[in-house]
């Protein structure tokens, strides 16, 4: 059925993803559902090139800047939280559009997870606290012991997915591999994919002018005031891209040109992994490679032939 349709938008950092969604949606009573991660935290709206209150109030966005800085935020989850959005949108006779970079968190959306229990708040601080004590290696090996799957999956130094193993056995008495590899449930909607695939050295000088264009609207006051504020470094939100660098900057290790290239750099590899990871993982639709941004009138052909 058309009205159970679900648009989704993907592609690396800086490729005009947000510019794309803003359109469609205005073309096609749309909502813009956010699918980056780093977005839905709050404290960092212009790092995280989140859309401005004017993009937000002429058209409907969701799932921006809703969630704190210290709070974790799995694939399963958004999957629910998003989830929920296209609902609302549907009920509401609105065109569901996700839009965002986070591969693996529309994979787990569009093919379904396989429904792992949440672990209790202490289980959690538990985990973390031995991570801390014991020390990577150590952890890893106790983890091995009891999940050798899923520790062979794990980079050594991935403390995040290191503690969410440890703290689903801690729970369930089950390795999470276990719960994994249960039959996972796909979602009910028919989603049609286009990713944005623009020419390397093209996005390689929009991410450099894109974070010039932060510095000069006042990403360094934003940064600043999350640093002074005193942030729990372990928190999944500090993670943004750009925010490392401007720490070490205000520590004064780095200088703030410095600080500018490396953070750059740093997006570039991103958004040649994210790349990487579409062309193996996703199974798109329609294909922009154009290198002047998303074109749009191409993209509203191709849905509207799509619908019939």
């Amino acid at each position: 059925m058309a009205e159970q349709r679900v648009i989704v938008i993907t592609g690396p950092t800086a490729s005009g993803k947000s510019a794309l969604a803003l359109a469609l949606a205005e073309r096609r009573r749309g909502t813009v559902i956010n699918a980056d991660a780093m977005q839905t935290y709050d404290a960092f709206p212009i790092l995280t090139a989140q859309p401005s209150a004017a993009e937000r109030a002429h058209v409907p966005h969701a799932l921006y800047g809703v969630l704190p800085l210290s709070e974790a935020l799995s694939a399963a989850r958004w999957r629910g939280l998003a989830g929920a959005e296209i609902e609302r949108c549907l009920a509401g006779r609105r065109v569901p559009i996700l839009c965002g970079g986070s591969g693996l968190y529309l994979r787990t959306l569009m093919q379904g997870i396989a429904a792992i229990p949440e672990a209790p708040a202490e289980l959690r601080d538990q985990a973390n606290a031995e991570w801390q004590a014991m020390g990577a290696d150590a952890f890893r090996a106790r983890l091995d012991e009891h999940d050798p799957v899923v520790v062979g999956r794990l980079k050594p130094g991935d403390r995040q997915r290191h503690v969410r193993a440890w703290e689903v056995w801690l729970a369930t008495g089950q390795p999470i591999s276990a719960w994994q590899a249960r039959q996972a449930e796909p979602a009910p909607w028919r989603f049609v994919t286009i990713v944005l695939a623009p020419e390397r050295a093209w996005l390689r000088q929009r991410i450099a002018m894109r974070f010039d264009a932060m510095l000069e609207s006042g990403v360094l006051a934003e940064a600043r005031s999350v640093f002074d504020s005193s942030p729990d470094p372990r928190w999944p939100g500090l993670k943004a891209h750009g925010a490392p660098e401007l720490f070490r900057h205000f520590r004064g290790e780095l200088a703030l040109g410095d600080a500018r290239r490396i953070a750059i750099d740093h997006t570039r590899q991103y958004a040649k992994r994210q790349m990487t990871w579409i062309r193996h993982q996703m199974a798109p639709n329609l294909v922009l490679e154009a290198s002047r941004g998303p074109d749009v009138d191409a993209t509203e052909k191709f849905l509207t032939n799509s619908e019939a």
